[in-house]
């Protein structure tokens, strides 16, 4: 029967369907008798709640009158409860189970048949079909002159054709077995009332369509899918058992559907013909509309009275477009009008399908008699379960092992390389290209020459640190050297070539290692140019860009090149068409172990679990099959393409082919080595220039030191002489005629001739620096220099000099350097002026860490052996 829709329906009149009423059925009582006698009284006690809780609800379900809402919910929860009672209770007519339960619902249809069955497979399928009723019910209530409320009809009429689909697939079938049973939870109807509740959600989208304003070709889509829906429910009416059992009204309103849409899909098509100016199909199209109505119109009785002022208004629209399209046509266009027979089906497209309701009606978290399993079925339950993952492992290993085989039989004919290659869309193995990709990303080999360009303009900067330096000690000794020569014998202090002695041996040092690290940058300048042609080709964009092409043969004999090659194209297709039926056929053997629960049949079983047991893993005797068979035609397949293979390799010289692109590969992985290796000597150089950087720039601070207190000394030493020239005494409680300089390896404090400790001019501070003896031992922390084996000595040292960045594997060798202490203020700059990238102040340093160079040094790649090449000499 079909419910009167609401007062706040469009003119496009829908249907709803009405519940299946039933009778009162006592559950609590039988159910409580079986749990007392079979497990215990204080079981039953225990489930007390769990069984009044059912009770209420069957009583709920035979009371309607509750919001549809509600009555949904209810529908939900005690579907979910039969399906926990089913896997623990057997209800049957078997004398050792429960046989005093029967469940009795009414058709939907025809309200005076009945069916009456002991089992609870009627119950659950009534509850699917009331469950789909009460959504469709919804979809009608809902407002569909707003755009919110043509969505949710449309929701709900998906969710009760979800509803009624899932009737179909897993209720109906056991419902309608037996004697006693109704049309209206068959599979035929079930099938048929998800078709029409799917053509009623596509019809309030096209609705919303049309109130979008969309485009004549987005309205024809939906318009003919809406129609095909209807088709489809109208078909199922017309042929048994259904034929019989729905009023002729029903059967009315859905070919009157089927028609209008079809309709409306031709008027919607014809207005995108028309801007096209495709005259001739516009008015075939237009005539095979008002035609399907027309018919319908004819052989339609009952049918509501608004669908069929729809359709004539639609008639008249279809008329009016028809004549101004034949008088178009007739005056302008002169075009042939094809027959309708001869036209293409008209495009369609659904916007809706079946909602989904295993989630929804998924009983596996509910907690009702969850302490009920009967310990007999749950030790055959098990049994059955080993047997089922004994096949499923078993049929997967074949499968798995198919795709092996597969694979490395076409690895082994290189295939479908060699064809990618044919038609140029080959590339590179994935570790070669990620090494291309990664040398590219860091500048190629193009950008060697900006940093070699770096290495000499740090070495500039360390050789005019090291000039600055040596010209401060130089001017300090030649202004000695000229109060010596004035003031002869009176210039009592020590020259300063005896203090300097250690300083100068250490800008030695550093001379002899900036010659060293020049000669090494020289040597690779020249190996970045000896390499560069074969580093080129790392600069090609694609990679793939330089390697060989598979060609065609120039001359043919028989010109057979494409037939061969269309052939193992095909061959290759229907091999991957068989790798997909295999993952097919391994989640079809998932989801049937997925769903397959014996545990209501091992519960009201009455015979032997052997015999069951045979009978249920017989079910999967099929897909082994279609296991067995897809390998047997792999292997066929593949000795085809293997026999292919060989005439397309001898036509198109593919071993030929095969070594030159392996010597590409070859030459490309040399060409990615030259640049690491490369690369990391660069590296290393640029680390070396920094840290040297770093320890000219202490040592230029501590001979600044120096100058500035041999400065002192000479000041005040001038004063002491120029007194003694005039014949003064100058002698007092502090001083003494003379000075008493120690030696470099004495300590920085001494005593003087006279018995009292004097101040040595050494010692002295200016006044605007603090007290910094100038041969002084080092103090504890002294920066060690990269490519060194120990630390620089301060200029009162001996240590021996460290060799430049030559070191046994490279140019460059670098360690981890100490920087000095936080108090020494050093930070003069490279040069007057110097202000740029390469200078890097030493008090910015931790000690421990290495210095910030003056450029972001990249390093992507791992230290690699270097050749014998980049030894000293």
């Amino acid at each position: 029967m079909a419910a009167p829709p609401s007062s706040s329906a469009t003119a496009n009149i829908m249907l709803a369907i009405y519940e299946k009423k039933t009778v009162t059925v006592d559950l609590y009582r039988p159910l409580r008798q079986y749990i007392a006698f079979t497990y215990s009284e204080r079981e039953a006690q225990n489930l007390e709640d769990d069984l009044l809780a059912l009770k209420q609800m069957r009583s709920d379900l035979e009371r309607p009158g509750d919001s549809l809402p509600t009555r949904r919910d209810l529908l939900q929860s005690y579907f979910k409860a039969l399906c926990l009672v089913e896997s623990r209770f057997p209800i049957s007519p078997d004398r050792d189970h429960i046989n005093s339960i029967t469940f009795t619902w009414y058709d939907a249809f025809k309200q005076k048949q009945k069916a009456s069955q002991q089992n609870i497979h009627l119950e659950k399928a009534a509850v699917l079909f009331n469950l789909g009723a009460v959504y469709s019910q919804l979809g009608l209530f809902y407002d569909r002159s707003s755009v919110d409320g043509m969505r949710q009809a449309a929701q709900a009429f998906i969710a009760a054709a979800g509803a009624f689909a899932f009737l179909r697939d897993n209720a109906a079938m056991k419902a309608s077995i037996g004697s006693s049973t109704t049309v209206d939870v068959s599979v035929e109807c079930a099938g048929m009332l998800e078709r029409l509740m799917l053509a009623q959600a596509q019809e309030c989208v096209f609705e919303n369509t049309i109130a979008k304003g969309s485009t004549p070709i987005v309205c024809t889509k939906i318009a003919r899918q809406v129609g095909l829906y209807y088709e489809e429910a109208f078909a199922a009416l017309n042929v048994a058992p259904l034929n019989q059992h729905f009023d002729k009204t029903w059967i009315s309103h859905v070919q009157l559907k089927a028609a209008l849409f079809y309709g409306e899909a031709c008027y919607r098509y014809g207005l995108e013909l028309h801007q096209k100016e495709e005259i001739a199909e516009e008015i075939a199209r237009l005539k095979s509309g008002i035609s399907a109505l027309s018919e319908a119109k004819k052989s339609s009785k009952g049918a509501a009275a608004q669908i069929l002022d729809t359709i004539t208004k639609l008639e008249t629209n279809l008329n009016r477009n028809l004549e101004r399209a034949v008088k178009e046509n007739d005056r302008v266009y002169l075009m042939r009008v094809p027959s309708p027979s001869t036209l293409p089906p008209l495009p369609a497209f659904s916007m809706v399908k079946s909602m989904p309701m295993n989630e929804v009606l998924d009983a596996s978290k509910e907690r009702m008699f969850s302490s009920l399993v009967p310990d007999s079925s749950a030790k055959a339950l098990s049994r059955y379960t080993e047997m089922v993952d004994d096949i499923i492992r078993t049929q997967a290993e074949k499968l798995q092992q198919g795709s092996e085989l597969a694979r490395v039989r076409l690895k082994e004919m290189d295939l479908p390389d060699s064809i990618l290659a044919l038609e140029g869309n080959f590339t590179l193995p994935t570790d070669l290209k990620e090494d291309v990709e990664a040398v590219q990303i860091c500048g190629g080999p193009a950008g060697l020459e900006a940093e070699l360009q770096q290495l000499m303009d740090l070495r500039r900067v360390n050789q005019e640190l090291l000039v600055q330096t040596e010209e401060l000690l130089q001017k300090e000794a030649r202004e000695d050297g000229q109060f010596r020569s004035q003031f002869g014998t009176r210039w009592t202090r020590p020259q300063s070539s005896t203090l300097t002695k250690n300083l100068q041996d250490r800008l030695n040092r550093f001379a002899a290692n900036l010659k060293q690290a020049s000669e090494s940058d020289a040597r690779i300048e020249r190996s970045v140019r000896e390499h560069m042609a074969l580093m080129s080709i790392l600069d090609r964009r694609p990679i793939e860009s330089a390697l060989p092409t598979l060609a065609r043969p120039i001359m043919s004999l028989d010109a057979n090149e494409d037939a061969i090659v269309g052939a193992l194209k095909q061959s290759l297709r229907q091999l991957e068409t068989l790798g997909a039926q295999r993952a097919g056929l391994e989640d079809m053997l998932k989801e049937m172990k997925r769903k397959d629960d014996i545990l209501p049949k091992l519960m009201t079983s009455t015979g032997s679990y052997e015999d069951l047991f045979r009978k249920e893993i017989a079910k999967y005797d099929n897909i082994c099959e279609d296991i067995a068979q897809n390998i047997e035609a792999q292997e066929q397949l593949l000795l085809q393409i293997q026999a292919q293979n060989d005439e397309f390799a001898a036509i198109f010289n593919l071993e030929d082919y095969k070594a030159s692109r392996e010597k590409s590969y070859k030459q490309i992985a040399a060409a990615i080595a030259k640049f690491r290796e490369i690369k990391e000597n660069i590296n290393e150089g640029l680390k070396f220039y920094v840290t040297l950087q770093d320890a000219i720039t202490n040592i230029k601070q501590q001979c600044s030191d120096f100058v500035m207190t041999r400065n002192i000394q000479c000041r005040e030493m001038i004063e002491d002489v120029q007194r003694q020239m005039a014949g003064l005494s100058f002698q007092d409680g502090k001083n003494t005629g003379a000075y008493n300089y120690p030696s470099v390896s004495q300590p920085h404090q001494t005593q003087r001739a006279t018995s009292q400790q004097q101040t040595d001019p050494v010692n002295m501070t200016h006044p605007s620096r603090p007290q910094a003896p100038y041969y002084q031992q080092p103090p504890p922390e002294q920066p060690t220099m990269p490519g060194y084996a120990h630390s620089l000595p301060p200029y009162g040292s001996t240590q021996q000099p460290p060799s430049p960045y030559h070191v046994a594997g490279g140019p460059y060798h670098p360690q981890q350097a100490q920087q000095p202490p936080p108090s020494h203020e050093y930070g003069q700059p490279a040069y007057p002026g110097w202000r740029g990238p390469y200078y890097n102040n030493a008090h910015a340093q931790q000690p421990g860490s290495l210095p910030r160079p003056p450029y972001t040094i990249p390093a992507p790649y791992p230290p690699h052996h270097q050749s014998g090449y980049y030894k000293q000499q």
